[in-house]
C-alpha cells in the first residue's frame, strides 16, 4: 500500500494565504497510524473471542459477561479528559499516550492469567482506562503536526491505518482457533506481541510532539500554560452540543447487526464478519472523505455523515433482500464512521486555544462517548417494547430531524477553527 504524503510541494501557500512547510500528512501521522494499527490488530482480536472466552472457557454466566462488556464499552469516555489534561499540563502527549498505550500492553499480560468476573473485570478495566488515556493526546499531536487546511486528510490516513488494524484483528484471531481450536490463549499471546510492538514503535521511533512549544516556533510567543477555563471557549460550546445531541441518537453497531440477524436469511456464524466488514467500508472512505471534509467544510461533513447512519438503521430493517440489505448496511456504517470518528478531532482541536487542544479533543470525545452510552442502554428498552422494526425506524426519525436543526450550527463550527 502506498500512501501519498505530499500533493504539492512544500512552501506553498495554505488556504489561509499564509506559507506551510509542513506536508499535508507527515511523518508523524504515518508512525501514529502504525502504532494504532499494531495497538488495534492486538485489542480487536481479543474482542471478537471475548464473548467466547469468558462464557465457554472461563465459565461467566451471560449477566457477569454483560456487565464487563459494559465496562469494555464505556470506561474509556471516564479518563478520556484526563488524558487530555495531563498532555497539556505537561505539554507532554507523547509521553502520555505512550502510558496508554503501555497499560493496555500490560493489562493483556494479566489477561492470560485472569480468572473469575472480578479480576476479569479490573483487567477489562485497566485496558479501556489505557484507552481513555491515549486516544486525545494522540490526536493533539497530529493536530498540531498537520497544517490547518489538510487536517480532515491527516486524521483520514491515520483512522484508515487504524481501522486496517481494527478489520485484520478479528481475522487472525479466527484464523488461529481454526489452526488451533480452542487455543484462545494463544490469541491472547498473539494480541501482546502486536501490543508490544505498538509500544516500542511509539516509543523508539515515535516523533516527541509538544503542542505549545511547536506553536511557539511557529508564531512567536509560547502560549500560556492549560487552564480549564479554556474549555468554556464560546467556539467549543456549540460543537459539544451537536455532537452530544446526535450522539444520543447514535446506538451501538450489535444493535444494528443483531437487526440484520433479525432481517432474516443471515446464518449467525457470519455474525462476527459483519465487524469486518464495516472496517474494511471504513478504511476504504476514511482519506477520501476526510480530503471531502477540508474542501466543502469539516463541521458539514460531521452533521451531514449521520445521514449515512440513517441509511444504515433503515437497510437494517426494511424489507429488501438479505444481500442487499447487509451490504447496504456495512457500506453506509462503515460511511458515517469515515465522516465523523476523525472529523470531530480535527474540528476540536481547533475550537480551543492551543495550549488546551488535547483537552478539548478530549471533551468532545468524552461527550460522544458518553450519549452513546445512553442511546445504546435506552435503544435496548425501545427495541423490547416496540421490537426492531419499529424501533430502528423511531431511532432514525429522531437522527433526520436532529441532523437538520444541527445543520444550524455548521457555517458557525466551521467559521470559528483558529489556524494554529
Amino acid at each position: 500500500m502506498y500512501i501519498s504524503v505530499r500533493d504539492r510541494p512544500a512552501g506553498g501557500t495554505t488556504a489561509h494565504g499564509s506559507t506551510s512547510t509542513r506536508p499535508p500528512v507527515g511523518w508523524v501521522v504515518l508512525t501514529l497510524g502504525v502504532v494504532s494499527l499494531l495497538t488495534d490488530v492486538s485489542s480487536e482480536s481479543v474482542s471478537a473471542i471475548l464473548p467466547l472466552y469468558l462464557t465457554a472457557v472461563v465459565g461467566l454466566t451471560p449477566v457477569a459477561y454483560g456487565l464487563i462488556d459494559g465496562l469494555y464499552q464505556g470506561v474509556s469516555a471516564l479518563v478520556r479528559l484526563g488524558g487530555g489534561w495531563l498532555a497539556d499540563a505537561s505539554d507532554r502527549p507523547k509521553w502520555v499516550a505512550f502510558l496508554g498505550y503501555g497499560l493496555s500492553a500490560v493489562a493483556r499480560v494479566f489477561l492470560l492469567f485472569a480468572s473469575g468476573a472480578a479480576g476479569i473485570a479490573a483487567v477489562v478495566t485497566a485496558d479501556r482506562i489505557g484507552k481513555g488515556i491515549r486516544t486525545a493526546p494522540r490526536d493533539a499531536m497530529i493536530s498540531t503536526a498537520t497544517p490547518t487546511e489538510h487536517l480532515g486528510r491527516a486524521f483520514g490516513v491515520h483512522r484508515m491505518l487504524d481501522t486496517i488494524g481494527a478489520a485484520l484483528g478479528p481475522l487472525i484471531a479466527f484464523g488461529l482457533l481454526w489452526l488451533v481450536p480452542g487455543g484462545y490463549s494463544v490469541v491472547l499471546v498473539v494480541s501482546l506481541a502486536f501490543a508490544i510492538a505498538g509500544v516500542a514503535l511509539l516509543g523508539l521511533l515515535g516523533p516527541d510532539v509538544r503542542t505549545r512549544r511547536e506553536a511557539a516556533a511557529r508564531s512567536g510567543p509560547t502560549p500560556p500554560p492549560f487552564r480549564w477555563r479554556d474549555l468554556t471557549d464560546a467556539r467549543l460550546r456549540p460543537l459539544l452540543v451537536v455532537a452530544g445531541v446526535l450522539g444520543l441518537l447514535t446506538i451501538g453497531d450489535g444493535f444494528i447487526y443483531l437487526a440484520l440477524l433479525d432481517h432474516g436469511g443471515v446464518n449467525v456464524a457470519w455474525f462476527p464478519l459483519f465487524y469486518v466488514g464495516t472496517n474494511v467500508a471504513y478504511l476504504v472512505l476514511a482519506v477520501p472523505i476526510g480530503r471531502l471534509a477540508d474542501r466543502v467544510g469539516r463541521a458539514r461533513t460531521l452533521v451531514v455523515g449521520h445521514l449515512a447512519l440513517v441509511g444504515a438503521y433503515l437497510c437494517a430493517v426494511l424489507p429488501t433482500s438479505t444481500a442487499a440489505a447487509t451490504v447496504g448496511t456495512l457500506l453506509l456504517l462503515g460511511t458515517f464512521y469515515a465522516a465523523t470518528d476523525g472529523v470531530i478531532a480535527a474540528i476540536a482541536g481547533r475550537l480551543v486555544p492551543v495550549q488546551a487542544r488535547s483537552s478539548g479533543i478530549a471533551a468532545a470525545q468524552t461527550v460522544v462517548a458518553l450519549a452513546r452510552m445512553l442511546a445504546s442502554a435506552g435503544f435496548g428498552v425501545l427495541w423490547l417494547l416496540l421490537g426492531p422494526t419499529t424501533a430502528m425506524a423511531t431511532v432514525a426519525a429522531l437522527l433526520v430531524i436532529a441532523v437538520l436543526v444541527a445543520a444550524t450550527r455548521i457555517a458557525r463550527l466551521d467559521g470559528a477553527a483558529v489556524t494554529s
